[in-house]
């Protein structure tokens, strides 16, 4: 008689493996990595079974960045099967080579908090497929998030996935038990999302709750903040409609972050005979994003080709800076905030520091810049002046 024992949740964890590959779950997406396996030392269960498991579970967890420091975090679903046909989606409905696991609520939790006691995790990013409906999807992830917080006393860092049609009040609690909470859009207009997605709503089931997820932050005390993600590429999208959405979301909707996950072919999926998108694309992308979000650019201001990408052979704050300040170089005692943050190389810490310096005294050669906190002065070398001298005259006095 053969008989087959059900696994428990650390075991169902190992097989879900790398689940949410295309997913970034903290502050610096391109980081993002598995993370190494070294239980804190006295942590509970680090010489028990869990951490014979540990090598099994690596593809799961991963090394993020969070509002609460780095560290290693489980990436997970609440179950791997989806009513969902979304074209470029490896856990897309009828697709035979997904492996479809489910977790119910206490199973989910108590495997991470079996994770978290042996050491291994220190924050929790949940997502799911949707099985009968967004709201009976996102019920579950609530419940999941419940019982750690209510019953098993976690107060770690935790993001959880809004699923698409989830309701207010979902959303709401939500946000008052996560760090972070995200929506992707996935498209950055409804053509784009209906050549992705064709049974998700841009409107009704998407962009509606990250405007929820604005209003609950400035009506409530709560703790989330909001991002979203794209998919770059797969169905003819341009980078201008990327940032231009990005933009918006910014400064109308307050997200904390957009994600950009460049296309890469899935077998057996509508697009698996699609080119994948380099990932040289995703990074220009990101670093237009954050031109946007942290240094006060207008969308405008981006270096946008004829096709309406940014171009792929220089980061976008270098390109701009070519075309305007290779002739008209920025004069670094008496430019303001703004100005400072179009040279490339100079970020907003150290423009506040060179703000603070100058006042004391005049900034006269590139080493007091890298002093100052630029990490390499010589990337704003060509585009600055110094009490009224291009660097190139001083460069001789970085040696020794």
């Amino acid at each position: 008689m053969n008989v087959r024992m059900a696994l428990d949740p650390v075991e169902k964890l190992a097989r879900m493996g790398d689940v949410t590959a295309f997913e970034p779950a903290g502050d610096a997406p391109l980081t993002e990595a598995p993370a190494c396996f070294t239980p804190a030392p006295g942590a509970a269960g680090s010489q028990g079974r869990s951490q014979g498991r540990a090598p099994d579970l690596r593809s799961a967890i991963s090394t993020v960045t969070t509002p609460k420091g780095k560290m290693p975090v489980l990436k997970a679903m609440m179950t791997t099967a989806c009513e969902r046909n979304c074209f470029y989606c490896p856990f897309r409905a009828g697709r035979s080579r997904t492996q479809r696991l489910t977790f119910q609520p206490d199973e989910m939790a108590r495997g991470f908090h079996q994770l978290h006691r042996a050491g291994l995790v220190q924050g929790l990013f949940l997502s799911s497929g949707i099985i009968g409906g967004g709201v009976r999807a996102q019920d579950k992830i609530l419940e999941t998030a419940l019982i750690l917080r209510r019953k098993l006393g976690y107060r770690g860092y935790l993001h959880l996935k809004i699923m698409p049609g989830a309701e207010y009040e979902q959303v709401r609690q939500a946000m008052q038990l996560a760090d972070r909470v995200s929506i992707n859009l996935e498209g950055p207009t409804p053509s784009r999302l209906r050549a992705l997605a064709p049974k998700k709503e841009f409107w009704q089931e998407l962009l509606q709750r990250l405007s929820w997820v604005r209003r609950i932050r400035r009506q409530e005390r709560v703790r989330a903040s909001g991002v979203t993600q794209f998919v770059v590429g797969a169905v003819g999208d341009t980078d201008l409609e990327l940032l231009s959405l990005s933009e918006k979301l910014y400064r109308e909707f307050g997200l904390k972050r957009v994600y950009f996950s460049a296309f890469r072919p899935i077998q057996e999926t509508p697009f698996e005979d699609r080119p994948a998108v380099p990932a040289l694309r995703q990074h220009r992308l990101y670093q237009a994003s954050f031109l946007l979000r942290d240094y006060g650019w207008e969308l405008e201001e981006l270096p946008f080709t004829s096709g309406q990408d940014l171009p792929l052979g220089t980061d976008p704050k270098r390109a701009w800076a070519e075309r305007r300040l290779r002739e008209a170089p920025v004069e670094v005692n008496r430019a303001d905030r703004a100005q400072l943050l179009r040279v490339p190389g100079i970020g907003p810490k150290s423009v506040e520091r060179i703000l603070q310096a100058r006042r004391q005294a005049a900034i006269t050669e590139l080493r007091q810049l890298r002093a100052l906190g630029v990490p390499a002065p010589e990337r704003a070398a060509p585009y600055i002046l110094l009490n009224g001298r291009r660097p190139a005259e001083q460069l001789p006095l970085l040696q020794g």
